[in-house]
């Protein structure tokens, strides 16, 4: 750890401290309410069913074992050794691998942009709930077409015959009044205000959230972080009691052991953990960075990674347990009713509690429990940028009030430039950017690149040293196998399969992209991508000496200074053969 202090004089104006969490309940909030988020929800019990019930545990954890805890371990050590951001802990550890910081700031950027988008119109279905009827409920509506079908008045008898025809009154709200959608990319058409005043909305929480660092963000985690776990347990009561909560249970957890052998199986469990682990963009090393040196990360690590994948599991449970009560009124398959995505938060979900008793009260607590679950997700991820970049540049942004008018400037930038996504054709934008710019094979490869230059560069066995000296306990061995071996051989394995069975962009199921779409959807995946290698071919190109004496230089960690305690020092000693002995 650099103990340096932050709160020097420089020139004339007065450099800021860093800062720390206030307690360790802070940090344990604020990483539980930015892994536990809406993939946890709508992604995993949908993936769940769709590839063999409970037999898709069975990779689930084999990815949870070989990738998610390591991973998550690995960040969160880099990060509270360092006490840096995303990229600047790279200049301390390997600087040939600084690009990896880039490529994950950059990640999460796009993420930035695309996933307040979805809080934004879960805050439009909150808003109408409070209605005395809910406009997705009936068919009498303005934005109604001809072929809508009220599943709430509708005779259950017609129902099973007539299912397949017509559209339901929930889709319809949600293309018609909510997205207003056109009719392809090329038809952008006209922003829609009412999701323009809740995208407004939402960018003003998100800012106050976290306007003052890590001091605000570790009080509104506090509620953020654990008041969607009381809207999910009375979801989930309320759930379980419905009339053919058991079908829809049943039909989640249902084993089919024959979906193992398929490799698309496999990949989705991979995709999963990687996305709800939030590894590989340098969100843990951040949050990890404003904890004391001492602090037990091991311990914080097991327990978390074992929070966020015992909710996934619950979640399930209150979903399909509604999706069952679905297809029970409706009378067909509840493959029929089961959603993935926004098509389980603003279709499915809302189609079922308009058919339950007293709905605006369900759909009150749903959407309240969607928006506090993707908000502390997004609020932290603006951190992390904002932290990473401050840390590039601490004498300058760390003036007083300065990192506020940078957070502001981020603000804006990323809010003029997602306009476009909340217009008539914004939907296809939005997907774009979702499917390739925050795609999984982008993590991936990152992920790769990170085990190899901390397990092989680095030094698996000095990154262990450091957690022990950091902690005062050994991490299990297995960990050190999975950081040289097994998490960059299953990560490199992942990667390749998601590029060898890649499928294009689709929208609906029907509507395909125009060529260019595609082009551009692979520059916003490759944007990240290529800033590994990049960043190491620039350093190299611009390094003194042979080549053998840069690369000799760049994959050093950097000598430590006179502040470090002997133990920090020999930690950060390159490791012989005997001391391996």
């Amino acid at each position: 750890m650099w103990r340096k202090k932050r709160g020097t004089k420089q020139s004339h104006n007065e450099v800021e401290e860093r800062g720390h969490w206030g307690s360790k309940v802070e940090f344990l909030l604020a990483v539980a309410g930015n892994i536990v988020g809406l993939g946890n929800v709508w992604r995993f019990p949908y993936l769940c069913y769709k590839n063999g019930g409970g037999a898709f545990l069975v990779p689930y954890l084999v990815f949870v074992v070989t990738c998610g805890v390591p991973l998550f371990l690995l960040e969160t050590a880099v990060g509270q050794y360092t006490q840096e951001g995303g990229i600047t802990c790279w200049r301390k550890l390997c600087p040939l691998a600084e690009g990896i910081g880039y490529g994950g700031q950059l990640i999460l950027l796009y993420s930035c942009m695309t996933y307040i988008i979805i809080l934004s119109w879960a805050l439009f279905y909150l808003l109408f709930s409070f209605k005395s009827q809910l406009p997705w409920s009936t068919c009498d509506n303005y934005w109604n077409t001809v072929d809508c079908v009220d599943f709430t008045t509708r005779n259950h008898t017609l129902e099973g015959s007539n299912h397949t025809k017509g559209t339901s009154a929930a889709t319809e709200f949600w293309e018609h009044r909510v997205l207003n959608i056109s009719g392809g990319i090329e038809e952008i058409g006209s922003i829609r205000w009412e999701v323009l005043l809740c995208l407004i909305a939402m960018w003003i929480i998100c800012y106050f959230c976290i306007w003052k660092g890590v001091k605000s963000t570790g009080k509104v985690v506090y509620f953020t972080a654990t008041f969607p776990y009381i809207m999910l347990l009375i979801l989930l009561i309320r759930g379980l009691t419905l009339p053919g909560a058991r079908q829809g249970v049943v039909f989640y957890l249902l084993p089919e052991l024959s979906r193992l052998t398929d490799p698309q199986v496999w990949m989705e469990a991979g995709a999963q953990i990687f996305f709800s682990y939030s590894i590989g963009v340098g969100t843990l090393t951040v949050l990890g960075s404003y904890n004391p040196y001492s602090n037990n990360c091991y311990k914080d690590c097991l327990w978390l990674c074992l929070l966020n994948s015992g909710t996934s599991v619950v979640a399930g449970f209150a979903v399909f347990s509604v999706l069952g009560f679905m297809a029970h009124e409706q009378g067909v398959p509840i493959a029929e009713v089961a959603e993935s995505g926004p098509g389980l938060a603003f279709i499915a979900y809302p189609q079922a509690v308009a058919m339950m008793p007293l709905p605006q009260l369900w759909s009150i607590c749903f959407f309240f429990m969607i928006i506090l679950l993707g908000l502390d997700t997004q609020f932290v991820a603006m951190e992390v940028v904002i932290t990473s970049v401050v840390d590039m540049f601490p004498a300058v942004m760390r003036q007083a009030g300065r990192r506020e008018r940078f957070l502001l400037l981020f603000c804006l930038t990323c809010f003029f430039s997602q306009l476009i996504m909340i217009t008539d054709g914004g939907m296809y934008i939005f997907q774009v950017f979702d499917y390739y710019a925050c795609n999984g094979a982008c993590i991936l490869f990152l992920c790769v690149f990170e085990t190899l230059a901390i397990g092989w560069i680095f030094g698996a066995e000095r990154l262990f040293a450091i957690i022990a000296d950091m902690t005062g306990e050994r991490a299990n061995p297995f960990f050190r196998i999975c950081w040289l071996y097994l998490t960059p051989i299953v990560s490199l394995g992942s990667f390749l399969c998601s590029l060898i069975e890649y499928q294009p962009l689709t929208f609906n199921r029907w509507y395909v992209y125009p060529t260019w779409a595609y082009v551009m959807g692979w520059i916003l995946a490759l944007s990240s991508i290529l800033l590994v290698p990049g960043w190491a071919l620039y350093k190299l190109s611009t390094a003194t000496g042979t080549l053998s004496q840069r690369l000799h230089k760049l994959c050093r960690p950097k000598q430590p200074d006179h502040s470090l305690t002997r133990k920090e020092e020999t930690a950060l000693q390159p490791i012989t053969r005997e001391d391996l002995i």
